[in-house]
């Protein structure tokens, strides 16, 4: 199932990934107690759990994998144009790290696309790596550093100091007022909040994600999602054995971090999803294959083709509902109406992106990273 040298089934995971990207990330636009430590005194434990349990911590990584696949359709299609590879990537990196930069100062200081700019250059001296290789590496960087993050949990419960409540509610307060106030104090607060995010991203996801790279691009060097059938071993053992090691860590991670925020056992618990999400993951990849076997994949592929721009409208949509770039409503709407605007965010991003490509080629923003990556302005408007 290709369109144009474009696998659809790639396209679909992208797509649906966006939904799992934007559940994630809205709560810290709608809630300035999001990942404070201490609860948020108007959450819905419901939804909160359900967040926890099925997307934190999972669908990065499956954008991770998607990103470390479609690298080596980068490889290829570098090789089918007869360009030099190194050129061509640190363009494309370069891109996407102005990008990503722009959108962490201006949108959301939580943004990925620099780590994945800076990681797809680690990717890019090992391309020579072969596939069995490639996944003996991810592994191990995997339980390396989900091993020592839970050991460090065990320790953080016997040692943990509690956090002071009261000025971590007054810092939480002034988040708010930053994102009510005006576009200069809301672009103050992301800069403010960038270095603790570096934190959070060199020791937490990008282990992770550069593990997910290189499994995503094992899996690419053998083509698995353009043939999935000849993996059906693989798919069977992530939906038997996968998912239920992932549900269980999954479901300690979001039981400590809804009922126990800022406690020594959210470190503990942060080690045990470290080493289980990406087997949750990996079963969504294998339900999502099989369901994309039908007509449902046309659903999803249209958003997944054009994921970057889609991502990055995600954060100019919520930086116009919750801060002062539009309506400031940050604090204000339950947990209840952040789910519908979540819905109906993604809702009209999938039917966006099926009326953008029927008379374009790329998305606004996927056309800009391919001219600087390819060093050509190509018309975008299909003739």
């Amino acid at each position: 199932m290709t369109t144009s040298s474009r696998l659809v089934r790639l396209d679909a995971l992208r797509g649906f990934a966006l939904l799992g990207i934007l559940a994630v990330n809205v709560w810290a636009f709608a809630t300035g107690y999001y990942v404070s430590g201490i609860a948020d005194p108007a959450r819905d434990p419901v939804i909160q759990w359900i967040v926890s349990m099925f997307f934190e911590t999972k669908f990065y990584l499956l954008f991770s994998f998607l990103f470390g696949y479609s690298f080596t359709l980068q490889m290829n299609s570098a090789a089918r144009a007869g360009a030099a590879f190194w050129p061509r990537m640190l363009r494309r990196h370069a891109g996407l790290m102005a990008i990503g930069s722009a959108h962490a100062v201006l949108l959301f200081h939580g943004d990925i696309l620099t780590t994945y700019a800076v990681l797809g250059l680690v990717l890019l001296t090992l391309r020579g790596i072969s596939p069995r290789r490639a996944v003996w590496l991810a592994v191990s960087l995997l339980l390396v550093s989900g091993v020592l993050w839970t050991l460090l949990g065990v320790l953080d419960v016997f040692t943990h100091t509690p956090i002071d409540a009261t000025a971590v509610s007054a810092r939480v307060a002034e988040t708010v007022a930053a994102y009510q106030g005006t576009p200069e104090t809301v672009v103050a607060e992301h800069l403010r909040r960038l270095p603790e995010t570096l934190q959070l991203v060199v020791f937490v996801q990008a282990p992770s994600a550069m593990a997910m790279f290189l499994l995503g691009f094992a899996a690419g060097k053998r083509q698995v999602l353009a043939e999935p059938r000849r993996y059906r071993a693989l798919w069977s053992w992530l939906l038997r054995a996968g998912a239920p090691i992932g549900l269980t860590g999954a479901a300690f991670y979001a039981y400590v971090v809804v009922n126990h925020p800022g406690s020594g056992a959210e470190t503990l618990a942060m080690g045990v999803s470290i080493l289980t999400a990406p087997l949750l993951t990996g079963a969504y990849v294998a339900a999502l294959l099989r369901l994309f076997d039908t007509r449902v994949a046309e659903v999803f592929a249209p958003a997944g083709r054009v994921a970057l721009s889609n991502y990055i409208l995600q954060s100019v949509i919520l930086g116009v509902v919750f801060t002062a770039y539009g309506f400031g409503l940050v604090g204000r709407l339950s947990y209840g109406a952040v789910v519908g605007v979540v819905l109906g965010i993604y809702a009209v991003q999938l039917v966006l992106s099926a009326l953008w490509l029927r008379s374009h080629r790329y998305g606004p923003l996927e056309w800009l990273l391919r001219s600087v990556t390819t060093g050509r302005w190509r018309a975008v408007v299909r003739r």
